[in-house]
């Protein structure tokens, strides 16, 4: 995991979009989320009411608001004693239910965070999770142009001085989108995604030898620039003088995968040299990886034909 994630973090990220109010516990904004307690078959992360396994966020709805309320004053002790446990480290009430009488107190007795918000338990589960895997998800930093073509996330990698950057403005040119330039983040934010941004200084900046420094919002538009994308293929840019000819498959091209943090991402490498179309030959590649994933494949495809060409000739 790449990040931390405290209590105090959870509010500032989610308070506007979920509409959290932080009702007590406030001493309790630099506690740690423990996710490696969570892997370990500790305290899950979050969940609703579980006073057996206390999650380290505890999610209450009307359900079980109305069923602590119901409870006799030595239940209802006893269901604070194990609901403060020194396992949690925030509750939060869904619909903007009143805290049971003495939640309030024994937040800011036990240093846990008590908030609320109009929504639903069931809705804040799923923005929380959807924070965790953003914040908590593995990354790694790839140099190379990270853009949307044609739909889909696309890498453009090669080495230094290859032309990455002005097939890169060529192809925003021709109505494409830059999501990072030199450095983007790439985090597993599921167990079949990659999902690729832009460090916060190096947005909407693409560098291009012989110009410097571009502000492509600035000069194309807000369309011209994503925040983030899915990384679905990466193309390699390799000079034709540096590509070994004999193994070159003449029906599916020079393709493999790359490995990056645990997902097998397909690569094409593209020959580079003078006159070729290169944002053509990029805009084939996303268009032909497009049909790859719908099930069609044309190498394949022509292979067939020309099978069935011969046989009905033999």
């Amino acid at each position: 995991m790449s990040n931390k994630l405290t209590v105090g973090d959870i509010y500032t990220r989610l308070h506007d979009r979920v509409g959290l109010t932080w009702l007590a516990g406030k001493t309790a904004h630099d506690n740690s989320i423990d996710v490696t307690r969570a892997r370990e078959g500790g305290a899950s992360l979050l969940g609703h009411l579980n006073l057996i396994h206390p999650n380290q966020i505890q999610l209450l709805g009307r359900i079980e608001i109305n069923y602590i309320n119901s409870l006799n004053e030595n239940e209802r002790q006893e269901v604070m004693h194990h609901l403060f446990s020194s396992q949690t480290l925030a509750i939060i009430i869904g619909e903007d239910l009143p805290a049971p009488t003495g939640f309030t107190k024994l937040a800011d007795r036990e240093n846990i965070a008590l908030m609320n918000s109009p929504m639903s338990s069931f809705d804040l589960i799923l923005e929380l999770r959807y924070l965790f895997s953003q914040v908590l998800a593995d990354e790694t930093i790839i140099h190379g142009v990270y853009l949307e073509v044609n739909g889909i996330g696309l890498l453009l990698v090669g080495e230094a001085g290859v032309g990455k950057s002005e097939l890169a403005l060529e192809l925003i040119n021709r109505g494409h989108s830059l999501i990072a330039d030199d450095a983007p983040i790439f985090s597993r934010i599921s167990p079949q995604i990659l999902d690729g941004r832009c460090p916060p200084l190096l947005q909407d900046f693409l560098e291009v030898r012989g110009l410097g420094i571009l502000n492509i919002r600035s000069m194309y538009g807000s369309n011209a620039v994503k925040n983030n994308k899915y990384l679905r293929l990466i193309v390699r840019m390799e000079l034709f003088e540096n590509i070994d000819q004999n193994p070159i498959d003449r029906l599916h091209g020079i393709r493999r995968e790359v490995n990056i943090l645990g997902l097998d991402i397909p690569e094409v490498t593209i020959p580079v040299a003078p006159g070729r179309n290169l944002a053509v030959l990029v805009e084939a590649a996303a268009s032909n990886h497009i049909l790859l994933l719908s099930g069609y494949n044309s190498a394949e495809d022509f292979r067939q034909q020309q099978h069935k060409l011969i046989k009905k000739n033999s």
